[in-house]
């Protein structure tokens, strides 16, 4: 294999900037991995991206033949590993990415990086509704009787969210604005603690996701009140949607996809669209994530790219239209 120095006097800088990205040549595609990779997520363990990141990491360590591990870096609103993906230069770093980061993110925060241009969306993974759940000692059992406390004690009823602007956030500010309700948003760095203080009662709802609600409400910690979803979710099949429950206009769904720093050889990313659509196709990993309500949806990367575009448009018109603004 030629030196990447030899190849300087070859090859334009272009092309050599791809090969010092992956540390290899043309054949580094072929070869790929040559170390351990790394799955970033942008939140903390327990929550949804955690669960599909963690899905996909292990079974994809056996067919790319080096270990994957996952990596949280949680904080603004799952965007700080999103910044690190798209400034890695070691060719072993995937992001899961979440809408949160990819199409809600972009509309509400100043980023160190460019959403659309920095990084390319490589396999879509699944999505998952939202669910209003709430804490069992909150004196409500219907969607109908949760907006009848809220009237009577306004601003005194608390909301969790994995982080500003994430979708729980959103189907929070929908959930307001339809229900014509005040409640007070507490945003925490992930999903997992959050869930922490609605079991303990420090806030009393959450429109979390299903992947991070799913054990709390089966365990019987919390209550589900509604899905945000346009039918019923197999998980919890007595549990109404919005619709249903007499509130229409609140559906929310969280989806998840790997990214890659756009920088990538073309190769590498039909490598990793090839393993991770394996592992996706796996009848364990199906029963793993259908266990936690997620919707496995196959796509091209062509086809994630124009969702991934589409998605942005739809969130940045809905937040202009609500003036959904951080806390």
């Amino acid at each position: 294999m030629m030196k990447p120095l030899k190849l300087a006097k070859i090859f334009p800088a272009a092309l050599l900037a791809a090969c010092v990205l992956s540390g290899h040549t043309h054949v580094f595609a072929q070869d790929w991995p040559t170390k351990p990779v790394r799955i970033l997520v942008g939140s903390a363990p327990g929550g949804g991206t955690d669960a599909m990141a963690r899905a996909v990491a292990d079974r994809l360590g056996p067919l790319l033949k080096q270990p994957v591990v996952v990596e949280n870096r949680p904080g603004a609103s799952n965007t700080l590993a999103a910044d690190v993906t798209a400034k890695s230069n070691d060719g072993h770093t995937l992001l899961m990415g979440v809408s949160t980061a990819h199409a809600i993110a972009p509309h509400l925060l100043k980023l160190g990086y460019d959403n659309n241009k920095d990084l390319v969306p490589v396999v879509f993974v699944g999505a998952v509704p939202n669910v209003l759940v709430v804490n069992n000692e909150l004196p409500v059992d219907s969607v109908k009787s949760l907006i009848q406390l809220a009237k009577s004690k306004p601003g005194q009823l608390n909301y969790a969210t994995s982080g500003s602007g994430s979708t729980q956030h959103i189907a929070a500010e929908l959930f307001k604005d339809q229900a014509g309700v005040f409640i007070t948003h507490i945003p925490y760095r992930g999903s997992g603690p959050a869930l922490i203080d609605l079991v303990g009662g420090q806030v009393q709802l959450s429109f979390d996701t299903m992947p991070s609600v799913i054990g709390q409400v089966k365990n019987g910690r919390i209550k589900a009140l509604a899905v945000a979803s346009a039918k019923r979710n197999p998980q919890l099949p007595n549990v109404p949607t919005m619709a249903e429950a007499g509130l229409k206009g609140v559906e929310m769904s969280a989806w998840y996809g790997i990214y890659m720093p756009a920088a990538t050889p073309k190769a590498v990313q039909e490598r990793v669209y090839a393993e991770v659509t394996k592992v996706l196709a796996m009848p364990e990993t199906q029963t793993r994530l259908g266990a936690i309500g997620a919707d496995l949806t196959p796509m091209t990367q062509a086809q994630f790219a124009q969702f991934h575009s589409a998605e942005n448009k739809r969130y940045g018109d809905l937040i202009t239209k609500k003036n959904i603004k951080l806390d």
